[in-house]
């Protein structure tokens, strides 16, 4: 009881928020230019929330750790190389790069390609480590940083501000075409992972007693894998890389539902999020009138969170 009374209390904020957000300021003159900026924009700062708590919720229960994020695969690194390796070769003026649908496509598809190959090269034996597979995405990660940054040093400084503009996520030009396409993938995802719920309960019990417990655990790892992947490259190539949300807002969750159920854990944290998201966009915008986009906030905040779990973690 208390558990659904606190969901309550998460979605009346979450919806107070949304609404604040959209209806700020309108008068019978500009609703109609307003709406049409906002509506997108909130969709897009509730999508990615959705996806990101989600993507995180799933990447701690297969690695049975809640301080680390899907960042460790690499996603993010590698979609940060293509931007800049797209303005490094093609120019800023390249069709990729200026047609949002185009970049998109490119973007989850390689970062998509990527995961499943660093999966398949990983995982073919069935004593394969989900540990190392983490390693080698760490290493494959700080390598796109590398290539990255030496690209990023020796292109032109008026190319490198379209890279730039690209490294830091950002809500205030969203391209409804993408944001629709979003938005049915990872209903679609989350449509088809609401049946897993109860199995992956099972699977954070850890590995041994999840095999002993009857789980096909090479089956589910590769599945949960693919849906992380498929989440974090959707939400990254949307609206660009936020590395701490998700931590944040599932540990949070975790801390304010105290239970282990994914289903309550993921509702909780998607509202977190979008609390979070939309918030701290509506702060950032409408009060402060700061240009910091909120994902250099969350960030900060989430960076400092991940420093008193370790520590947490460390004195436990």
């Amino acid at each position: 009881m208390v558990r659904k009374k606190s969901i309550y209390f998460l979605a009346v904020s979450a919806m107070a928020l949304i609404l604040l957000f959209v209806f700020w300021g309108l008068s019978g003159s500009n609703w109609g230019y307003f709406l049409s900026l906002r509506v997108p924009k909130v969709l897009a700062l509730v999508v990615t929330g959705v996806a990101i708590a989600f993507s995180t919720l799933l990447f701690q229960t297969l690695t049975n750790n809640r301080i680390l994020t899907p960042s460790l695969l690499g996603l993010d690194s590698l979609y940060i190389l293509i931007q800049t390796l797209v303005v490094f070769i093609l120019g800023s003026t390249s069709l990729v790069l200026v047609n949002n649908k185009i970049n998109f496509f490119i973007s989850v598809g390689l970062m998509l390609i990527f995961s499943t190959l660093l999966f398949k090269g990983l995982f073919k034996r069935e004593t394969s480590n989900i540990m190392f597979f983490l390693l080698f995405g760490l290493i494959l990660g700080t390598f796109f940083q590398s290539l990255t940054t030496f690209m990023q040093m020796m292109m032109d400084p008026n190319e490198f501000l379209h890279v730039q503009d690209r490294m830091f996520a950002s809500f205030n030009h969203v391209n409804t075409e993408i944001l629709l396409i979003a938005i049915i993938v990872i209903s679609a995802l989350i449509l088809y992972s609401i049946k897993y719920f109860k199995l992956w309960d099972v699977l954070s019990l850890g590995r041994e007693h999840a095999i002993n417990l009857g789980v096909d655990y090479h089956k589910t790892i590769r599945n949960m894998v693919l849906i992380v992947s498929i989440l974090v490259s959707v939400s990254t190539a949307l609206v660009g890389p936020i590395t701490f949300l998700g931590l944040l807002v599932v540990n949070l969750a975790r801390e304010f539902l105290k239970t282990f159920e994914h289903k309550y854990i993921f509702i909780g944290s998607a509202l977190i999020s979008i609390v979070a998201l939309v918030g701290g966009q509506l702060l950032i915008e409408r009060i402060l009138n700061f240009g910091t986009p909120i994902s250099v906030v969350i960030n900060l905040i989430g960076g400092i969170y991940f420093l008193y779990l370790l520590l947490k973690e460390n004195v436990a």
